[in-house]
C-alpha cells in the first residue's frame, strides 16, 4: 500500500523545459521557409511557414514573460 503523503520525484528540467522544443520547431519552420522559398514552392505553403515561425516567437515571448513572472514572484505566475 502506497503511503498517504508519497509524491512522485520530480522530473529533470530538460524533459520539462519547454523552450528547446519550441526552438526546434522554429528551426524545422525556418528551414523549410528557405527550401520552399529557393525553390519556388506554392505561396500557401510559403505562408503556412511563415506562420509556423510567427507563432513559434509568439510562443518564445510568452514563456519568458511567464519566467519574468516568476522571477518577480507574481503569484499567479506559472512555475515552468
Amino acid at each position: 500500500m502506497v503511503e498517504p503523503d508519497w509524491q512522485p520525484p520530480p522530473l529533470p528540467r530538460r524533459l520539462t523545459d519547454p523552450v528547446r522544443p519550441v526552438l526546434v520547431g522554429v528551426a524545422v519552420w525556418v528551414v523549410a521557409l528557405i527550401v520552399l522559398a529557393i525553390v519556388g514552392g506554392p505561396a500557401p505553403w510559403l505562408w503556412a511557414c511563415v506562420v509556423g515561425v510567427a507563432l513559434g516567437g509568439i510562443g518564445l515571448s510568452v514563456l519568458a514573460l511567464q519566467r519574468r513572472a516568476v522571477a518577480r514572484g507574481s503569484k499567479g505566475a506559472q512555475k515552468l
